[in-house]
């Protein structure tokens, strides 16, 4: 797990912890107590909710850190400035990362699905929160892995058809030199079209 301090920020929004869990092996229960817990009422909702207040977020469909992290500011900056599409700051950050304005495809395409065998958890906290990675792991069962095993784990045929850009031009002169470069512009697109969401949104 890595943590990021953004100091500008408020201090309750100060801190982000992301961690890569690899060999995921419960993502269908992962998947319905996210659900469960966005519906739960009663004495327990509470505690069911906080038990899975992070975002879980498909890693295959990340093309860098970097992409990661900058639907994570964008995801805070909503926050601060009162303008949250969805109804969490760490829901706000699937919704940053997809395409389109529809909150309902981007929670699908973007969290955990039940075939999910690799997911970014992060919790946006204060820097009071401690044993992060210990409540990451009480709801995850896999293995945490540096985060630049993301270099392995990219769909980048899924992230093109996601992100409509399978006849961009810049791609297609790209591949034509090598796959690196190729990923690289890829990445390049796709962090640009995460960080002017947020400006246009």
């Amino acid at each position: 797990m890595e943590t990021f301090h953004y100091a500008h920020f408020p201090p309750e929004l100060s801190h982000v912890h992301i961690a890569l869990f690899t060999n995921v092996a419960n993502a269908a229960q992962l998947r319905a107590r996210i659900v469960e817990a966005s519906l739960a009422q009663g004495p327990d909702a509470d505690a069911q909710r906080a038990a899975v207040n992070f975002a879980f977020i498909d890693a295959s469909l990340i093309c860098s850190v970097l992409h990661l992290q900058t639907a994570v500011v964008a995801a805070i900056l909503a926050q601060v400035q009162g303008t949250l599409r969805t109804k969490t700051v760490h829901s706000e950050i699937l919704w940053a990362l997809n395409p389109s304005n529809n909150i309902t495809e981007a929670l699908r395409r973007y969290g955990v699905s039940d075939s999910s065998t690799a997911i970014f958890v992060v919790r946006i906290a204060s820097p009071e929160l401690h044993d992060v990675d210990e409540l990451m792991k009480a709801v995850v069962s896999g293995d945490i892995s540096p985060l630049s095993a993301l270099d392995g784990i990219t769909d980048w045929t899924s992230v093109k058809k996601y992100n409509k850009l399978n006849s961009d031009p810049a791609i297609k002169i790209a591949a034509g030199k090598d796959g690196v470069q190729e990923r690289r512009v890829i990445d390049e697109i796709v962090l640009s079209m995460v960080a002017m969401k947020s400006v246009m949104g």
